[in-house]
């Protein structure tokens, strides 16, 4: 099995003669039925929280842009409830510069960027694959040539330069190559500059 991630803005021409005997999947929010439901914007319903016991999101992205916190406002609750996959999205324009996100609603601690990927991010999208969208994983195991699209095609996860592709993810689960989670030391929290 060949699986491969590529830029959805890229002409289905480009991408035919790239990948010619490929079958391409869109992967992401705007993806049809059923392959929409591999996006993190997705409401699944019932994603666990991480470093919030008993408490579930609806989307993955509800999880990462709730517990973000920025210069001018703190955790957003409110985002793990959104079933419509818009209005997800908080942005520095508005807040100001992310300070870094929070462990749980109600953490006393900030976690830097990879950080927050690999004890957040990472944790609760590995869920929803192996919870929500297991057999849409199997499908695609199945396959024998496959390429993802996405908005963004980094997997590498200690790459601040431009946001994780979750189809990219996509492929590291099913070749086993999932990155570590929550290795990061202790070193790695930064203080709470909010309280």
């Amino acid at each position: 099995m060949s699986i491969r991630v590529a830029n959805r803005r890229r002409a289905m021409a480009s991408l035919t003669a790239a990948f010619p005997d490929a079958e391409v999947i869109d992967v992401t929010s705007r993806a049809p039925e059923p392959w929409v439901r591999l996006s993190p914007f997705y409401p699944h319903g019932g994603i666990p929280v991480p470093y919030c016991e008993g408490v579930t999101s609806q989307s993955v992205e509800g999880i990462w842009q709730a517990l973000k916190v920025f210069q001018d406002s703190d955790v957003d609750p409110s985002k793990l409830k959104i079933t419509t996959m818009k209005g997800l999205k908080r942005t520095v324009r508005r807040y100001g510069p992310v300070q870094g996100h929070r462990t749980g609603l109600h953490g006393d601690r900030l976690l830097p960027y990879e950080t927050a990927r690999r004890r957040i991010y990472l944790p609760a999208y590995r869920w929803v694959l192996e919870h929500r969208v297991a057999a849409l994983v199997e499908r695609l195991r199945d396959k024998r040539d496959v390429v993802l699209l996405d908005y963004t095609t980094n997997g590498d996860v200690t790459d601040p330069t431009s946001p994780l592709s979750h189809a990219a993810l996509i492929q590291l689960h099913i070749e086993g190559r999932w990155p570590r989670e929550g290795d990061a030391d202790a070193s790695d929290v930064v203080s709470d500059r909010m309280r």
